[in-house]
């Protein structure tokens, strides 16, 4: 099992940007594929973003490619979601997600989750 513990999340007006960042602890990070996923209120858990154990590989949901992009650290054991140009839809909890399959294809896939922190785009 691995202890995920996010940050950077705030208040932030619309086209502003914010970085989120993700530590890992409890085993080796470059096992797991990484993803982030978000939930607002009253609606599903939803895919962001993920990133492969090496970083070599990434995909995005198709509502913040181009704006998101996801990175990681092994030496520093975290994962970061950069996100530019906010719109206030992205208002929602943010989580990051392990993977050590790397055949994860939904929330289910995941087997270790942060605590999540909130952000919130203003109009």
């Amino acid at each position: 099992q691995v202890q995920l513990v996010e940050s950077g999340g705030g208040l932030v007006q619309a086209g502003e940007s914010l970085k989120l960042s993700c530590v890992a602890s409890g085993r080796t990070f470059s096992n797991y594929f990484m993803s982030w996923f978000r939930q607002a209120p009253g609606r599903e858990r939803e895919f962001v973003a993920r990133i492969s154990r090496l970083g070599t590989s990434r995909s995005y949901a198709d509502s913040v490619k181009g704006r998101f992009t996801i990175s990681r650290d092994n030496a520093k054991n975290t994962v970061s979601l950069q996100m530019n140009t906010l719109k206030p839809e992205d208002t929602a909890v943010y989580y990051c997600a392990a993977d050590i399959s790397g055949r994860a294809t939904d929330a289910t896939g995941y087997t270790d989750w942060g605590q999540g922190t909130q952000v919130t785009v203003s109009s």
